[in-house]
């Protein structure tokens, strides 16, 4: 019952942080184009990419924390339901431009990021 209550904590955090930091990333960069989700996803993939390495590849994570950061935190934190409504509603739009700029960039920016963050957390 503990493992619940930290996954149900941790991912309610998580979704207040994306919601900070899209929203954050709206005011700068505007909203033509789904910024927020962009820089979410992104960061996600490398925060995911940095935990789950150290976490894999140096245990330095209880089960608890692990299920906390990852599953929770970062599960509620990225918004890949976001992404994929808000790509639908530019093709619907027929915005062929913007909806393949946001499926490829997302792709490239998210395994990037995830392979940035693993050889960050093996540099350390």
């Amino acid at each position: 019952m503990l493992r619940f209550f930290i996954l149900a904590l941790s991912g309610a955090v998580g979704t207040i942080a994306r919601y900070t930091l899209g929203g954050l990333t709206h005011q700068i960069l505007g909203f033509q184009f789904p910024y927020g989700t962009f820089v979410v996803n992104a960061s996600g993939c490398l925060a995911i990419g940095f935990l789950g390495t150290l976490a894999d590849e140096r245990s330095l994570f209880s089960p608890d924390l692990r299920v906390a950061m990852i599953l929770g935190f970062l599960g509620a934190f990225t918004t890949c339901s976001s992404f994929t409504y808000e790509t639908w509603a530019m093709l619907k739009n027929g915005d062929l431009f913007f909806a393949s700029l946001n499926i490829i960039g997302s792709l490239v920016v998210w395994f990037v990021s995830l392979f940035s963050g693993v050889l960050l957390a093996r540099s350390i």
